[in-house]
């Protein structure tokens, strides 16, 4: 093979309509823009106006809600903790916090803070210090003999 016989596989790519160029080529006078009006012009179209009708995206109703003051935890397994603590990035006798987990490469960033879940299984002794903690990550790190402390007091229970 040489290099001047190198071609693009037939189909691959197509050629673009000049359009504008004469009633004989097809698209000449109006260029498939049909006939008069805000339609031919360029940059014009108002999308969804339907002739002083109230539009259908305005008249149906908004739907959702967005919570102003949400909080957006970065959600971590007791498995991926103890992947971090065997391969050597985290360390176990010392406390465990958000800063530390985003050391070890266990967070990506600081968001409002950590939550552990109790997906996986925790081997290593250690001590937590985070915003929030399942129940079943509670129950697990408390097994393997660690401790947690949570910076955000859990709500009350109503007797």
């Amino acid at each position: 093979m040489k290099l001047n016989d190198i071609r693009d596989n037939p189909g691959s790519s197509k050629e673009r309509t000049r359009v504008g160029r004469g009633i004989g080529s097809g698209k000449g006078k109006q260029s498939g823009r049909g006939g008069k009006g805000q339609t031919a012009r360029s940059g014009v179209r108002i999308k969804g106006f339907e002739g002083g009708q109230m539009p259908v995206h305005r008249r149906l109703p908004k739907r959702g809600f967005n919570a102003p003051f949400s909080t957006d935890y970065n959600e971590v397994n007791l498995g991926r903790v103890q992947q971090a603590i065997e391969a050597g990035k985290l360390d176990g006798a010392k406390l465990v916090t958000l800063e530390a987990l985003i050391a070890a490469g266990v967070c990506a960033k600081a968001r409002d803070g950590v939550k552990i879940l109790g997906n996986g299984e925790l081997k290593a002794k250690v001590a937590f210090e985070v915003a929030a903690a399942s129940k079943s990550a509670i129950a697990a790190i408390e097994k393997a003999g660690g401790s947690v402390k949570l910076l955000i007091a859990a709500p009350a229970e109503s007797a």
